[in-house]
């Protein structure tokens, strides 16, 4: 019985509890509904440049110049595109590294045919002069080239809707360069080149490409300054002079004549003066030396930086957007 009058009295409260509340007004306050995220509005695509057709949607054909054989092969963009990424990076790297790379070769050929036209080498949209253009090895694609390039097709990086400048280099030595530093580029820093951390430490990189050492006679030095157009018959010092914000060498002065650093390193040699990631640089009675880090000019994406990235678990997106602030990655051909 003491149990039933409990209940009554449990249902009686309950009741009187609701009623004041309806009462005095008071309710159960409700989360405020949330605003959808906004989604980011696709950046219009460039055309496909009028040589290659101009058809955006289309997958283009290319024209290539192949320097080993001095001759012109006519050839789909894709199968160009799988040879680069066999000349520029190894075929057992990791997969992301390798779509990342595929990315960025497809960009940098539609850059140079938009602005270029054609290349040096007779009717040809492009070459296999790494002087020129990108380094192109058809023996070395593999089935994982083919599915990093197959899954990446039609990809391509653009800013403001229009194609990017795609530089890539080896080793940045730990942080990226400026255009201005790295190329000394003369239309100034593009707004998605910026100096970045890069996570160059592998231990799979050459020992000489890490850190490295090359010498030079003051001839090859003079001569290398007159090919960057500074005219000097000698000189008894020389010196590192501004650095940028890399840290990477501006120019080289012989005595108090200033030679811009990336244009000296192309004239001695840029598989022989790795990078203008200097230590350190003297002289030696007849002997010029120079002593630095990295290799590459250091602009853009380093292809050592992509590989431990894509260790790490990172996708190509994140590693080309990365080494290339706010760019979009759009796909122009299904």
């Amino acid at each position: 019985m003491s149990c039933d009058k409990s209940r009554i009295i449990a249902i009686t409260i309950c009741a009187l509890m609701l009623f004041a509340t309806a009462c005095t007004g008071v309710k159960r306050t409700e989360p405020e509904p949330q605003a959808p995220e906004p989604v980011p509005q696709q950046q219009e695509k460039p055309p496909i440049p009028q040589v290659l057709g101009g058809t955006t949607g289309q997958e283009p054909r290319l024209r290539v110049y192949i320097k080993d054989e001095d001759r012109v092969q006519d050839m789909a963009f894709e199968e160009y595109v799988a040879g680069v990424v066999g000349g520029e990076i190894k075929n057992d790297w990791p997969m992301e590294a390798l779509k990342a790379q595929a990315i960025i070769a497809r960009t940098f050929v539609l850059k140079f045919v938009e602005e270029k036209g054609k290349s040096k080498y007779g009717n040809a949209h492009i070459s296999t002069d790494i002087e020129e253009a990108q380094a192109w090895n058809a023996e070395a694609v593999n089935d994982r080239i083919k599915q990093a390039v197959n899954e990446t097709r039609g990809q391509v990086m653009i800013y403001d809707g229009k194609y990017v400048n795609a530089w890539f280099h080896s080793n940045a030595g730990g942080k990226t360069a400026t255009a201005v530093e790295g190329l000394n580029f003369k239309d100034g820093n593009p707004p998605y080149i910026r100096t970045v951390n890069s996570p160059d430490d592998s231990s799979m990189i050459p020992a000489d490409e890490r850190s490295w050492t090359a010498v030079f006679s003051k001839a090859q030095v003079l001569d290398a300054a007159r090919k960057a157009g500074k005219s000097l018959e000698n000189f008894t010092n020389i010196s590192i002079g501004k650095r940028g914000p890399s840290g990477r060498a501006l120019d080289i002065k012989l005595d108090s004549v200033s030679v811009p650093a990336p244009e000296l390193r192309i004239a001695l040699g840029s598989t022989e003066m790795k990078s203008t990631l200097l230590d350190e640089v003297s002289l030696d009675g007849d002997r010029v030396i120079f002593k630095g880090r990295g290799y590459g000019h250091g602009v853009g994406m380093s292809q050592w930086g992509a590989y431990n990235m894509a260790k790490q678990g990172k996708k190509a997106n994140d590693i080309i957007r990365h080494y290339f602030k706010d760019v979009e990655i759009v796909k122009m051909w299904p």
